[in-house]
């Protein structure tokens, strides 16, 4: 065996009888970080094994399948109903250019369901295909750690098999939590939110973050009505603030009801849905009940604390800038070390990985101008710093520049809704430290920006690019007056 692994600089001593072993690798979670790091590894000559739980669309402590969380209860199958719940207010817009469409406009909820489950299936096909392509072997079942480098494999049959393995590989992911209120049996979380046979006409959603507000968003294009609880005055904690404000606009502006600095005290199953109480006393009835309020990693039933691998308080799994934990042998990546979690994250890390341990390439996974988007509608999406964290962090001044408008689009369609842009930067070094963006094709837009800032693109070097028009990527290159220059809080006269 020639894979030789590099730390450090410094080489681990090859296992004399490390043909003994069963898999140079095994993976415990298929979906994306894990199936990156699988392929990776193999590629680089790896025996590699991996488990995975059954396929179903809404997951369980035994139920998951071939693309994890994003392939087959996340980001593919949300983006699919974004999609589809961004078909009817297009449909109001295009009378305004000239499209003559009957006043009553059908849609057919289980269709759209139906198409999205072909499509996820045909994706955990394509996984599948991927990981046999690479000669990786794939078991299902459930996996966990008996040992640094022994994996048991509880079949689907409950019988128990083991393998040993020279690395052990953490991939599992997160799953939904249900906050402890009383009747939180009777909610949803956004598992079952994408597979619902009936479309609710009543919906409710607790939580601030950014699946909250996609499945608000997604539920009133399709015309339901839509209450959003949250505990902050504005969702999204964490994004800008001007963000968080257009997003809070866009989403009242589109008929949902914001419910700010407000949870639900109970939830009780009447003849006519499910009635919420609020800490304000308020009760509303719903035909749904969604909790949006939060994800905690999946390591509750890896036995991982038993062979002395060390949990955070949250149960993420901790590891080093290696995504190494402190059992040399037993590594981990994605969400279930609750780092940074996206998925394009953890290819990322899957990647870093397989460099890592089988390429001879010891390599660092770099968190620095991660973009993201959020699939309101419209959507939000940023890179690099808000304007609240480059003020926290720089040492002189900030300058910000802002740009609202209303999208050309808009002017026929007559739809009130602005665009709203921004650029943060560092006063003395002219160098761009942030971009955010709310407003149609944010995401699309902010992946281009997100190269310039990992460039270190400077903000003259915006202002020297010329804009593509008529569009509105083109206000990225176009903002040229200062709206506020802002102090750093580490600035001292030192």
């Amino acid at each position: 065996m020639g894979r030789k692994m590099l730390i450090d600089g410094e080489l681990d001593k090859l296992n004399e009888d490390e043909n003994h072993y069963d898999f140079d690798l095994f993976v415990i979670g298929a979906g994306s970080g894990g199936v990156r790091a699988s392929r990776f590894s193999a590629q680089n000559g790896a025996k590699v094994g991996i488990c995975e739980l059954p396929f179903h669309p809404i997951s369980s402590e035994v139920i998951g399948g071939v693309g994890g969380t994003c392939v087959i209860r996340g980001c593919v199958p949300k983006k699919i109903l974004v999609y589809g719940a961004s078909y009817g207010p297009e449909l109001e817009d295009a009378r305004s250019y000239g499209w003559e469409l009957n006043e009553r406009i059908d849609f057919n909820w289980k269709k759209l369901l139906q198409k999205k489950t072909e499509e996820i299936v045909r994706l955990n096909g394509i996984y599948k295909r991927l990981l046999s392509n690479a000669g990786v072997k794939l078991f299902e079942g459930e996996g966990r750690v008996i040992g640094p480098n022994e994996v048991e494999l509880i079949q689907l049959d409950g019988t128990k098999i083991s393998y040993s393995a020279k690395h052990i590989l953490i991939a599992t992911g997160g799953r939904a939590q249900r906050p402890a209120i009383p009747g939180q049996e009777l909610a949803i979380t956004s598992d079952e939110a994408l597979s619902l046979e009936e479309l609710p006409k009543r919906a409710i959603v607790l939580g601030g973050g950014y699946i909250a507000v996609e499945f608000a968003s997604i539920w009133r294009g399709m015309g339901a009505t839509v209450d959003l609880f949250f505990r902050k005055e504005l969702p999204l904690r964490g994004f800008d603030d001007e963000m968080r404000a257009a997003v809070a606009r866009n989403l009242e502006g589109r008929g949902i009801n914001l419910h700010p600095r407000t949870t639900l005290t109970e939830l009780v199953k009447t003849e006519d849905g499910i009635k919420v109480r609020t800490d304000h006393g308020e009760e509303i009835v719903a035909d749904v009940v969604l909790f949006a309020t939060g994800r905690a990693p999946n390591t509750k039933r890896l036995n991982l604390e038993a062979v002395g691998v060390e949990l955070d308080k949250t149960g993420a799994v901790k590891v080093d800038e290696y995504s190494r934990t402190n059992i040399p042998s037993i590594w981990a990546i994605g969400d279930v070390t609750n780092r940074v979690n996206l998925t394009p994250v953890a290819l990322m890390e899957g990647t870093s990985f397989a460099k890592t341990v089988f390429g001879g390439q010891p390599t660092k996974s770099d968190y620095e101008h991660i973009p993201c988007a959020v699939f309101c509608i419209p959507p939000l999406s940023v890179v690099g710093l808000s304007e609240e964290q480059a003020i926290e962090k720089a040492n002189g001044d900030i300058l910000v520049f802002t740009s609202t408008f209303n999208p050309m689009k808009n002017t026929i369609s007559g739809r009130q809704e602005k665009t709203i842009m921004k650029l943060v930067v560092d006063a003395e070094t002219d160098k761009v430290l942030g971009a955010s963006m709310c407003g149609p094709d944010a995401p699309e837009i902010m992946q281009g920006i997100a190269i310039a800032l990992k460039c270190g693109a400077t903000k003259a070097q915006f202002d020297s690019t010329v804009g593509i028009h008529p569009s509105a990527a083109e206000e990225f290159v176009t903002m040229r007056s200062v709206t506020r220059r802002v102090a750093g809080k580490l600035k001292t006269n030192l």
